[in-house]
């Protein structure tokens, strides 16, 4: 995949925009949160998405490093995450997705730990 592919992706999340988000998935595409149950299609994946942005004010990502193997992409970054209570914690996470064959997301995984976001 691209850099520019990737940005995009992390644009949408940022923008707490969990349709646009969804919309680059594939029909099947899986979407799973560390050890949560994968959600599957776009319809389901903007539900969940959905349901986490009302739980926080916002988010941002800043890429700390980034590899891009063919189909597959593997990200490296920080997020500040905006709470309802006005602060603000930064987690680590790694995101993973890969993309078919017509450029769309087909597996995606972040794996981070949530607990600081809601101690």
């Amino acid at each position: 995949m691209s850099a520019e592919f990737a940005a995009k992706v992390f644009a949408l999340v940022d923008g707490t925009d969990a349709v646009g988000f969804s919309g680059l998935f594939a029909p099947r595409g899986r979407m799973r949160f560390g050890n949560g149950e994968p959600m599957t299609g776009p319809e389901e994946i903007a539900a969940g998405v959905a349901g986490f942005f009302a739980t926080i004010k916002g988010l941002r990502h800043t890429v700390v490093r980034e590899w891009y193997a063919g189909a597959d992409t593997i990200i490296e970054e920080t997020v500040d995450y905006h709470r309802l209570t006005g602060d603000t914690v930064t987690v680590p996470a790694v995101t993973m997705f890969h993309v078919d064959e017509a450029g769309l997301i087909d597996d995606f995984r972040v794996y981070f730990d949530l607990a600081p976001l809601f101690a």
